[in-house]
């Protein structure tokens, strides 16, 4: 049996129209077209922590230049101790956001029982890398036919991404973005929280009809080298981009989640004006 048959629905052999080049599918999520000739950008905090801290992060994004709000009102966190998210609170508070600053929501949903609770508030719902190959949790947000975002496992190989991406697609859902998040290696630790594989996006998209768009936050861990990492995925066929943001003013060591990869509004700004135009040709 050919490799591609396990991900037949999503392989781009046997597909007209995308044979022989890197074309994908459009998602659409609102407004917004992934996988169209200008890379997306996603933006927000780590976590929803207070109604205060993400409609200014919202408005912030906004003002930016991002195309959509990220934000997690549910965090699976490695240690059970440390915030878990704001859970129905924080749902109801992007929903403000959304309705605010216009920007579609992308946020996290780890249970197969709270699909349909995030689900009436995403307008894009994460599945994030510790949930990669969490089964019935893909097959249960491919009945939602709400627009997926799909991270790579951090130890996941692309056949196995792609057939992570086959589960939502076999539930009817077609409208899944993979994200290129960053994988294990042993020497993360000395300089970067993860590896961003710059390598598989373009054989990603080689055997896809999926968008495909990268993480600089989780990859690199380090806020300094988020800038580097997000021109060197899109320069290396990233569609779009998926970046935490905290405040201009605010301290790191006040944030609750993710604060020292976080990168300011300032920041976001340049980066967003530096990747648009610079996507990798489709042919």
């Amino acid at each position: 049996m050919d490799e591609w048959e396990d991900y037949r629905l999503v392989a781009r052999h046997g597909k007209p129209g995308f044979e022989g080049n890197l074309d994908a599918r459009p998602v659409r999520v609102g407004g917004v077209t992934f996988g169209g000739p200008d890379p997306v950008v996603i933006a927000g905090p780590c976590a929803v922590e207070s109604r205060e801290q993400t409609l200014a992060i919202a408005r912030a994004v906004k003002d930016a230049g991002a195309d959509c709000l990220r934000g997690g009102a549910y965090k699976p966190r490695t240690s059970p101790y440390d915030f878990q998210g704001l859970a129905e609170e924080g749902l109801r508070i992007l929903a403000e956001a959304r309705e605010e600053t216009g920007l579609p929501v992308v946020t996290e949903v780890m249970d197969p029982r709270l699909v349909p609770l995030v689900a009436s508030v995403a307008d894009m719902l994460q599945i994030g890398s510790r949930s990669m190959q969490n089964f019935p949790l893909l097959m249960e947000v491919g009945k939602t036919r709400k627009p997926v975002l799909l991270k790579r496992g951090m130890c996941a190989n692309l056949e196995e991404w792609l057939c992570a991406a086959e589960y939502v697609a076999l539930g009817g859902n077609l409208d899944v973005v993979l994200c290129e998040r960053g994988v294990r290696s042993s020497w993360a630790a000395e300089y970067a929280r993860n590896t961003l594989d710059l390598n598989v996006l373009i054989p990603t998209r080689q055997r896809t009809i999926l968008p495909v768009i990268a993480d600089p936050s989780h990859s690199t861990g380090d806020a300094q080298l988020v800038p580097w990492a997000a021109r060197a995925a899109v320069a290396a066929g990233a569609q779009g981009l998926i970046i935490e943001v905290i405040g201009e003013e605010t301290s790191v060591d006040g944030v609750l989640c993710d604060g020292f990869q976080s990168v300011r509004p300032s920041v976001l700004r340049r980066i967003v004006e530096e990747v648009r135009g610079s996507a990798v040709p489709t042919a």
